[in-house]
Formats: structure tokens, C-alpha cells, sequence
């Protein structure tokens, strides 16, 4: 990653070289580069820091094909990703971004991810038309979730109580799952393919966005819909639930972000606000956006190669940062307090970025 990548300008450091780190783990075509000063590392320090990134910038490359999602474990000390590639690797956060893992198995691409709450087990979403679960202390795949009829875009898991999946197919249903079985607990029949799900903190209601426009809000035991939220004139690439469970957050090809107040008694007219700078491209890619600790910070990817992130009170634009060469597919806000950005790139690549 050369030093124009992400320029500085206050935010990042002053980058001013390469240095190459090979990882310690089992693929060894994985690599992180560090932008720093001075190969010793020296002069790093001398920049005022706001993480415990071992660089303002870390470059994570292994993946042979186009990077569509990568996710924090819910402490923010490890990251998965997963790509075109059919693999998913497991990196640490900090030091040297250790590649620690590669999970295989899926016989298509990997669209989606998610950590349990204890760190120990991730699950997949793929173009196979399979989820999967996956044991991170042995590597091994805990079993194949089987069900959907077309590829699965999309999944979410349950915040607290018991442990639930959910998941959104272009077959057009939203599948139930309990991690415990193979086959699917319910399907909810929806009337177009289901391009991104959300689930409710009290797990009693789905959010789901599709190619008709619309964001739903289906009441799961009843499988009916209690409410529509109307104003993305585009597919609808992403949906997530704020740290609060106030709001949710959506993201769409028609190249805007919104936000929306999903309280219980929320006036009718629930749109808060729309965020623009993140064009959708021309790829037409389920490109995610996502909040940060305290949902005061959101990040979205975006087809023009960049990382948008703006202030979610007041609409604010404060970072569109550069540095990769294809459509950014995902952007990810640490879950802890510490202010780093995760993208994942069609340029097969991932950036770690320290924010102020």
C-alpha cells in the first residue's frame, strides 16, 4: 500500500514507507503490510495515536477473490472475512494481523458473516445456498444449515436470550434457524428475493429489505408484517440494528444511507435521516454499512473505492477515505471504543484505518 492510499491529513499519520510482514499462520500467502515512517517502527509512535493499531493503517492480503464481508468478533480483537474466494479467514486485530485461521467448506461465495456472543463459533451465509457453523478453537465445521432453495444474501443473529439465526435468500424467504439443528425452524415467504435481515434486540421482529424497495418489519411468530419503512427508490444492500436498538440503519443502491426510528410508539412517519457520498457503482454489489459502539458514528462502503463515515446526529460527513481499488462491499466500526474502520474491497483486499 503505497502512502497516497489513505492520505494522512491529520488522521492517519505520516506514512512514508512499506514494510511487509509475513503471517505466522497457516496460509502463507497471507499477508499484512504496515504503513509507517521508519522500518524500525520508530517514528510511528512519534504521531499522535487514537488505537492500539499497530500502524494508523494495516493492509490485510490473502484472499484470491473479491472481498464481500468481513466482521469484528464482539470484542473487536479478532476480524473474519469472507470472499468470492469460497474460504474464510480469521485475522487478529492487533499486532501484526496475524492470518490465524482459514475456514473451508463452502462451495460457493461467502456473503455474509457473523460471531457468536462468546467469540467461539462463526456462521456463514453463502452463495451455496447453505449457512454454516463453524467451531474457531479446532477449525472445524459444526454443521451446514440446509433449507434455502437460492443463494442466501444476507443473516443475522439474536442479541441476547436464546441463540437464533435468521436469513435472507433470493428464493424470496427469510429462513429461522436454531444453530442446534440442520434444518431450518420456519421460513417466512416474502414476495421478492431478500436482499438484507435484521433482527430485533427482543427477537421478536425481522427487518428484512429486498429489490422491491421497501423495509419491512414482520412480526416473526405471526410470519405477517406490522409495518413498512418507504424511501430507498434501489434495492436495499444492508440493514442494522443500532447499539441502542432506537434506530436501524439501512443501505441501498439508490446510493443513500438512512436511518430510522424503530421505537414501539414511533411517530408514523419514521425516516430520521438520509446520508449521501457513498455511490453504489456500477457493480450493483450488496455494499453494508454499519454503526459504531455507541451509535454515534456510521461507516458505509462504496463503488467509487471509498470508506464514507459521518456523524449519525447530526449528518455530518467527516471521513471519505480512499485507498482501495474496486468497490468497497463492506465497512465496519470496531464494536469496542477504540475508533478503527474495517473495510473489505473487489480489489480482494482488507484495510484496518485508525480514525481520530
Amino acid at each position: 500500500m503505497a502512502s497516497d492510499k489513505r492520505p494522512a491529513s491529520g488522521e492517519y499519520g505520516n506514512s512514508q514507507m512499506v514494510v511487509k510482514k509475513q503471517n505466522l499462520g497457516n496460509n502463507n500467502k497471507a499477508v499484512a503490510v504496515v504503513n509507517g515512517s521508519a522500518a524500525n517502527g520508530a517514528l510511528i509512535q512519534a504521531v499522535p495515536r487514537t488505537t492500539g493499531l499497530q500502524a494508523p493503517v494495516m493492509e490485510l492480503s490473502g484472499h484470491s477473490g473479491e472481498v464481500f464481508c468481513a466482521k469484528f468478533d464482539p470484542n473487536g480483537n479478532y476480524i473474519a472475512s469472507g470472499s468470492m474466494d469460497r474460504t474464510i479467514m480469521l485475522w487478529r486485530t492487533f499486532g501484526n494481523c496475524e492470518n490465524y485461521g482459514t475456514l473451508t467448506g463452502h462451495k460457493g461465495a461467502i456473503l455474509d458473516l457473523h460471531w457468536s456472543r462468546d467469540s467461539r463459533v462463526l456462521f456463514s451465509a453463502s452463495a451455496d445456498m447453505h449457512l454454516a457453523s463453524w467451531d474457531l478453537e479446532t477449525g472445524t465445521r459444526i454443521r451446514r444449515h440446509v433449507g434455502h432453495e437460492e443463494i442466501i444474501n444476507t443473516m443475522d443473529i439474536s442479541k441476547r436470550g436464546e441463540e437464533l439465526l435468521i436469513s435472507g435468500s433470493d428464493d424470496g424467504c427469510i429462513g429461522i434457524w436454531d444453530p442446534r439443528t440442520k434444518s431450518a425452524v420456519d421460513f417466512i415467504e416474502t414476495e421478492f428475493p431478500v436482499t438484507a435481515v435484521a433482527l430485533s434486540e427482543a427477537g421478536n421482529e425481522i427487518y428484512s429489505g429486498g429489490i422491491d424497495n421497501d423495509i419491512k418489519v414482520w412480526d416473526m411468530r405471526r410470519k405477517a408484517v406490522v409495518y413498512s419503512m418507504l424511501g430507498h427508490t434501489d434495492t436495499i444492500s444492508s440493514l442494522r440494528i443500532s447499539p441502542d436498538s432506537q434506530s436501524l440503519l439501512s443501505n441501498s443502491m439508490d446510493s443513500t444511507v438512512r436511518t430510522w426510528d424503530i421505537r414501539p410508539f414511533a411517530p408514523t412517519e419514521r425516516h430520521i435521516r438520509t446520508f449521501d457520498g457513498a455511490p453504489a457503482g456500477m457493480e450493483k454489489n450488496l455494499i453494508s454499512a454499519s454503526w459504531n459502539f455507541d451509535g454515534k458514528r456510521i461507516a458505509a462502503g462504496a463503488g467509487d473505492g471509498t470508506v464514507v463515515v459521518w456523524n449519525s446526529e447530526s449528518g455530518k460527513l467527516m471521513y471519505k477515505l480512499p485507498g482501495h481499488k474496486g468497490t468497497v462491499n463492506c465497512a465496519e466500526l470496531s464494536p469496542s471504543s477504540d475508533p478503527i474502520v474495517l473495510s473489505g474491497s473487489s480489489d480482494r483486499r482488507l484495510l484496518l484505518g485508525e480514525l481520530k
